[in-house]
């Protein structure tokens, strides 16, 4: 009987299916859109069951193109956008409000308050995170005290919290399973970095209560793991699958990219970029405004650094749909390739504040550089070029954190296939980037955690001879050159800072 790993891929904006086979590669794929909401400036917010529903239907799609049934399946593993905050009934399993995805800015003056009262540096040292409204915590307050009740219920334990994989974990066992893994848990703000459990000082500063909270897990889930007296198994068919990886999206790819060693990265060019390192079995803590995570929970915890870029690739749909410059994205590299430069324009998408290493919720977006001779193919070409240079800055502030520097990033997600933007990215960070054969990194990860625990595959060395190169993109840039170029840059950063502040 031919076996396969079945991958949970549920992002921001799409939930997606994938089979893998022994060798790392694609059986077949599903893929489901589901609706955003943007009830007002700045706020963010999915339906759960849009979420889940989404999500079902690509695991019942996925099955079918491929042919096979629950018992070929030897595992499942779970993948997420991470920090979305869900509150649901446990007893009726409906969520009590919609949640509140990552991007969402409205605990800004929340995370003010707990800044000014000094709070700031226990927060770094307890949890790796600086105080922003990005993290799981504050959203999680805020849904707590303006959902009428809520409160009262979640300290009587009759509302349960989690972050997409619990709520997908809740629904896939029909409502049996309140859990979480190590690495989501670590991008609430509730959880303590080195012991990997929730953290009191945490609870009691954010006001909330442990009765909400899920078991957390490991990443790689042992194979016959109970949780809270119930097995860690998924109906698929009327057939117990074994639950066997959970993390979130972008420790995943760490996983997924095979970067095993202290000192290796990748950056995913997804709705947002995030540029992992990892550093190995202790936490490094950031001076240069990156956040320290837990990369992986195995048989001990193992840590990176982490850098997150809040608008990426979707600086490119709001060209799409916002402005109208093409009806597909991937047109967007033919429309930039139009001209030889962006012609002095820079486009800073700071739609939702800036992420790393600034941490200004108050910034917005912004297009300066602008002259008579500007077109829409320089604002395409500004708007891809921002991606890069996002990631430039992540990856200095990283190499002055780890102290070493960088020889290769290796790089996954839908925005790698822009070749424009690769070869840029090479020509600022001076170093190869690699993209891989197979480019669904992140749920690949999930897929080799979940059939890690279960013996599909044996070891990490397994793992990592899996990986392969597609293509490796050389710097051609004077690093003169680059050097400017990054310091136009910040000066368009510069003019974005604070402005919804003002």
């Amino acid at each position: 009987m031919t076996r396969l790993v079945l991958a949970l891929d549920q992002g921001t904006t799409s939930s997606r299916s994938i089979l893998f086979d022994h060798a790392g590669n694609i059986v077949a794929v599903a893929q489901r859109e589901f609706e955003q909401h943007f009830p007002r400036p700045g706020w963010v917010e999915h339906d759960p069951d849009d979420i889940w529903a989404s999500q079902a239907a690509t695991m019942a799609e996925v099955m079918a193109r491929a042919n096979v049934s629950a018992r070929e399946i030897s595992a499942i593993g779970i993948t997420n956008q991470r920090e979305t905050t869900v509150l649901w009934d446990r007893a009726t399993g409906r969520p009590v409000a919609r949640a509140i995805v990552w991007q969402d800015r409205r605990t800004a003056e929340a995370c003010d308050r707990l800044r000014a009262a000094g709070h700031e540096p226990e927060v770094m040292r307890r949890t790796g995170l600086v105080l922003d409204p990005y993290f799981s915590g504050t959203k999680l307050a805020w849904l707590l005290d303006n959902v009428p009740g809520a409160r009262a219920r979640a300290e009587l334990g009759e509302l349960a919290f989690g972050t997409v994989d619990s709520w997908l974990a809740f629904k896939l066992s029909d409502h049996r399973l309140h859990v979480t893994d190590a690495t989501n848990a670590s991008r609430t703000m509730l959880c303590n970095l080195e012991t990997g459990d929730w953290d009191p000082v945490m609870l009691e500063m954010l006001d909330i209560p442990r009765a909400c909270l899920p078991e957390i897990l490991p990443s790689s889930i042992p194979a016959g793991t109970i949780a809270r007296g119930e097995p860690l198994t998924v109906d698929l068919g009327g057939y117990q699958v074994p639950l066997g990886g959970i993390a979130g999206d972008q420790q995943a790819a760490l996983f997924g990219q095979a970067c095993f060693k202290p000192g290796m990265a990748k950056n995913t060019y997804g709705t947002g970029c995030f540029l992992l390192m990892n550093s190995g079995r202790t936490p490094v803590v950031s001076e240069n405004r990156l956040l320290t995570t837990i990369g992986w929970r195995t048989d001990a915890l193992s840590y990176a650094l982490e850098g997150s870029v809040f608008v990426g690739g979707a600086v490119v749909q709001w060209l799409r749909d916002g402005l109208g410059f093409f009806e597909r994205s991937e047109q967007v590299e033919e429309l930039a390739a139009s001209v030889a430069d962006a012609g002095g324009v820079h486009v800073v998408p700071a739609f939702t504040g800036l992420g790393s290493p600034h941490w200004d919720p108050y910034a917005r977006g912004a297009i300066v550089g602008l002259t008579r001779g500007s077109t829409r193919a320089h604002i395409a070409r500004a708007a891809l070029e921002s991606i890069a240079f996002q990631s430039a800055e992540l990856l200095g502030a990283m190499q002055r954190d780890a102290g070493q520097p960088l020889t290769e990033l290796r790089v996954d997600g839908g925005a790698t296939a822009n070749d424009l933007l690769m070869q840029f990215q090479a020509d600022l960070l001076g170093v190869p980037v690699v993209r891989p054969r197979v480019r669904e990194t992140t749920a690949l990860g999930a897929a080799y955690l979940a059939g890690l625990a279960t013996g599909y595959w044996g070891s990490t060395e397994d793992v990592a001879g899996n990986w392969q190169v597609e293509r490796v993109f050389e710097p051609g840039m004077g690093r003169d050159e680059a050097t400017a170029r990054m310091a136009s840059w910040a000066r368009a950063v510069d003019r974005s800072r604070g402005w919804a502040q003002d």
